[in-house]
């Protein structure tokens, strides 16, 4: 069995994914080992367009240059531990990073087209007590990279069947805003026209609620969907169901929303996670839609997974829709999520807890 030691000299060992590289950084590299710095654009193209996995395929490269890039980057490839798909499409992959962590992706189907849910971090430190993906807490964050290539691995699975990746979602195992730098060189990698294209409206962001992090992200002018996991209309709900409200309370999360919204000019919308005798009665629709009054908002109301490791249970169907017309009749803007891979491991970090005991202890 591989020891932390050992994964953290195989991690040290490492050379740097080059699909960490914004297009202006590898212009630069390029530069400073000598080389035309077009040949960016040429690499680009190789490495998501044509979606190569050698720099010894990038034929229109001196054999030089691929030397050069061999010696300094690596291109980072993914290795598929198990890969469950629902009937209803939804496919969930576990994957295997080269120091021996796992973590997971997810790609869901659309009417309006294919989007992927994306890791940023090996497990999480936040602590959540209705998540898997907090388990064995967090390990390491990933390089924006790792992040990058969980994309390029799952297109060019659709590849075969001549589809895309239309949207990204960053709502995977992990606290995007906790890997903040690395989280944002990846949004600027897919959404560049050279690399994945994928339009800043088609990808999400969702936080636990990292306050100072909110109003950086909002002074970056992003236009991409903004989501904060709220999932309680007061303080005390708040901080059982997630410690983070300890640090960062309910009206310090709400002014930072605010600011966001003046600053960007974008709507915001709350994760709501329902779970039974907890946060789901009429009560609690009241409260919640008190709290959010006046703020250019949408909400997404989720029926939770079970979580064998977690103790929650799901609230009634009846419930959740007298929830949903509380917060109607109040004004508010609310859908119910539809459920995705109900009969795979869906919940996030479930697929790592039951297949890498070792990893979530």
């Amino acid at each position: 069995m591989e020891t932390a030691t050992n994964k953290k000299q195989q991690q040290e060992n490492q050379k740097p994914s080059i699909y960490s590289l914004e297009l202006h950084e590898l212009r630069e590299w390029l530069t400073q080992v000598g080389e035309k710095s077009f040949r960016a654009e040429q690499i680009y193209d190789w490495l998501y367009k044509q979606r190569v996995t050698s720099f010894e395929d990038m034929s229109n490269l001196s054999k030089e240059l691929r030397g050069k890039l061999d010696e300094q980057y690596s291109i980072t490839t993914l290795n598929t531990l198990i890969q469950q798909t629902s009937s209803d499409g939804t496919i969930k992959f576990l994957f295997e990073l080269h120091d021996g962590f796992s973590i997971e992706t997810v790609l869901m189907r659309h009417e309006y087209g294919n989007s992927i849910c994306v890791t940023t971090q090996v497990g999480c430190r936040i602590g959540c007590t209705f998540c898997a993906s907090t388990l064995g807490g967090l390990k390491r964050n990933l390089q924006a990279g790792e992040i990058v290539a969980q994309v390029v691995k799952v297109q060019k699975a659709l590849d075969e069947t001549d589809e895309r990746v239309s949207s990204v979602v960053i709502m995977g195992i992990g606290e995007p805003f906790d890997n903040y730098d690395e989280m944002l060189s990846f949004l600027k990698i897919i959404n560049h026209d050279k690399a994945l294209n994928i339009g800043a409206r088609h990808i999400t962001v969702s936080t636990s609620g990292i306050v100072p992090k909110i109003y950086k992200f909002a002074d970056e002018q992003m236009q991409i969907n903004f989501a904060i996991s709220l999932h309680a209309p007061n303080n005390e709900i708040r901080s059982s169901l997630m410690p983070i409200n300890r640090a960062y309370k309910l009206p310090d999360l709400m002014e930072a929303v605010k600011y966001y919204i003046e600053k960007t000019g974008r709507r915001i919308s709350f994760e709501y996670g329902l779970f039974g005798g907890v946060n789901d009665q009429v009560e609690h629709a009241k409260e919640l839609a008190k709290l959010i009054k006046g703020i250019k908002c949408h909400v997404n109301l989720i029926p939770v997974n079970y979580v064998p490791e977690r103790n929650y249970v799901r609230t009634p169907r009846e419930q959740i829709f007298e929830f949903e017309k509380t917060l109607k009749d109040a004004g508010v803007n609310v859908t119910i999520r539809r459920e995705q891979g109900h009969d795979i491991d869906a919940a996030c970090g479930q697929l790592r807890a039951k297949e890498r005991k070792e990893e979530t202890r």
